[in-house]
Formats: structure tokens, C-alpha cells, sequence
């Protein structure tokens, strides 16, 4: 009786550079501060692998110390399982070279910087540098606000891929996606952004380039304003934050949410719109300024407006 010879069945499927590729299966973020935690955290959350770049391991440990740490109060809350937890986290990995970002889909800059200008060519080095790793399909965006995305992508050979993607600064989780395009964002890159937006179960809010957008212009303002109140006596801190997160239905006032966003933080948004936009409304209260050159800059360091545990908890006197 002759053999019968068995063919390998992997010489008739698809090879893999012929398969169907799910539209966003890998997402790069280059800087894993507080927001780039945040973001890679809602990401995984959706099954999607995130990859994420810093400057050292000790960051990169920080980075996912916090991402499981945060995991572990939505456990307490109920929010999620421990199997869950472990889900998200495996598809969480750090990294300090930009090859890794090479077979992502996307990557989101959201690197953190001191000064508009420092902050301008550090993201246009970035960008120089995922552009050299990734194919001409790969979109690239960034989380910045009062930055434009024209300015950023400008010297890039593919810049028709490039967007502004903001999550909010206050909240994260929150429930919308700010998203401009750029002078150069083609029709198809800006589709594919408002996409990943819907499968991040977020409602996208399409913007005009603008410095600031719509979150950070309005929060900055309000900030301001509430320092000025404060600086005219008019009433205590704790009381106009309650005043606005009780009339308002927010869920802080404006000095927590300023301590929780960080005041250099802060402070750079109203710089950089104010060299911008040229308005009064914009230049940073002495207040601010004061507190942050005392590095005085809210739950990251202890102290801002408020005092804070390790944890990040307000002291209440």
C-alpha cells in the first residue's frame, strides 16, 4: 500500500503580509507621564496592544507601577477583576527604543516639556524620529493642546498622516476625544483617527487647529479668574471651589483641578496661549507663579493650592 504524502496546510493560507489586518491592533505613545499612563491604560482596556517609549527603566517601571496601581482602586471599586487587571497589564509593555513603535498602527506623542520652546522642537525631534521607524501609513499624533499639529509635522516627509488627538487633561476617562487635523491631514488619516475615537467608546469632538482647543482655552481661563477671586479676598479657596463644583455639577473646582493637572503644567498651557493669541485672559496670575517656582505643583509634589498624602489625597484641615 503506497503512502499517502500530507501536504503542509500553511502553503495554502494567506501569507502574513497578505492577511486582513485589524484597523488599530498595536498603538505606540512615546512619553508615559500621568496622561500617557491614562491613555495607554484606556487602550489596553479596549484590547488593543499598547507599546510605550521612555527615557529609562526606572520611568518605565514608574509608568507601570502607576498603570497597576490605578487597576488596583477600580478592583476595590468594583470597577474590574484582578483576571482583568493581568488582562490589560499583558498587553502593556515599556520600552526605550523607537523600533519597537515600528508595526503600531498609531502613535500619540505626549511627552512632557518646560517651555513652549523647548516643547516645540523636542516634539518635532520625536516625530523625526517615529517617522524613521514606521511605514507611511503609520499615523502619528500628538496629545498637545496648545500646540498646533501643522507646526509639529511640518518638516516631516509624511506629514498628510499627522493629527492633534487630545484626550481631556482634567480626566482622562472622560467620556470625550478632542480632534483636530492639520493644514496637511488627509481625509484619510482624519477618518481613521475618528475611528480609533469610536472604539475607544468615545465621543469624538471634531475641532478647527487651534491652540488650546476647547478644553484647555476654557480651563485656563476659569483658573485664572478663580485666583484673581482669591487675590481680592472674596472668599477662600475651598469655598470658591465649592461654589463651582456645586453649581456647575463638576466634579472639582477649579483650584483641585489645577493641583490635580499640576501647576507647571498649567502654568506652560497659559504661557503658550498667551504667546499666541496675545489676550490678557491668557497671562498666568502671580498666584501660579509663585507656587510653581516653590515647586509647589499639586499632587505631584504634595503640595499646590492644597496639602496631599503619598497617595495623592487632599489633607483636609
Amino acid at each position: 500500500m503506497a503512502e499517502t504524502k500530507i501536504e503542509p496546510i500553511e502553503q495554502y493560507g494567506l501569507s502574513k503580509k497578505d492577511r486582513p489586518k485589524t484597523l488599530f491592533s498595536k498603538v505606540g505613545i512615546v512619553g508615559c507621564g500621568s496622561v500617557g499612563q491614562a491613555i495607554a491604560r484606556i487602550i489596553s482596556c479596549r484590547g488593543i496592544e499598547v507599546v510605550f517609549i521612555e527615557l529609562s527603566e526606572d520611568l518605565i517601571r514608574q509608568a507601570i507601577d502607576s498603570i497597576s496601581c490605578h487597576l488596583d482602586m477600580m478592583i476595590q471599586r468594583w470597577g474590574m477583576t484582578p483576571g482583568e487587571k493581568r488582562s490589560i497589564l499583558s498587553r502593556i509593555k515599556g520600552t526605550l527604543d523607537y523600533e519597537e513603535v515600528s508595526d503600531c498602527d498609531l502613535v500619540i506623542e505626549a511627552i512632557l516639556s518646560k517651555s513652549r520652546d523647548s516643547s516645540v522642537e523636542m516634539r518635532k525631534e520625536v516625530f523625526r524620529k517615529i517617522e524613521k521607524h514606521v511605514s507611511p501609513e503609520t499615523i502619528i499624533a500628538t496629545n498637545s493642546t496648545t500646540l498646533v499639529i501643522t507646526e509639529l509635522s511640518a518638516e516631516l516627509e509624511h506629514n498628510e498622516r499627522c493629527v492633534s488627538l487630545h484626550f481631556s487633561t482634567t480626566s482622562p476617562d472622560s467620556g470625550i476625544l478632542e480632534v483636530a487635523r492639520g493644514l496637511h491631514t488627509s481625509d484619510e488619516a482624519y477618518e481613521k483617527v475618528l475611528t480609533f475615537g469610536k472604539l475607544l467608546s468615545k465621543v469624538v469632538i471634531p475641532v478647527e487647529e487651534s491652540p488650546g482647543l476647547i478644553s484647555v482655552r476654557l480651563l485656563v481661563v476659569l483658573i485664572n479668574e478663580a485666583c484673581q477671586i482669591l487675590v481680592e479676598n472674596v472668599a477662600t479657596k475651598e469655598d470658591i471651589d465649592l461654589t463651582l463644583s456645586s453649581s456647575l455639577a463638576t466634579k472639582q473646582g477649579p483650584f483641585e483641578m489645577a493641583d490635580r493637572i499640576g501647576l507647571d503644567r498649567v502654568l506652560r498651557y497659559m504661557d503658550n496661549l498667551y504667546n499666541e493669541f496675545g489676550d490678557i485672559k491668557y497671562k498666568a496670575n502671580p498666584i501660579i507663579k509663585r507656587l510653581v517656582r516653590a515647586n509647589q505643583l499639586g499632587r505631584k509634589t504634595g503640595r499646590g493650592f492644597y496639602d496631599y498624602d503619598v497617595n495623592g489625597n487632599r489633607i483636609r484641615t
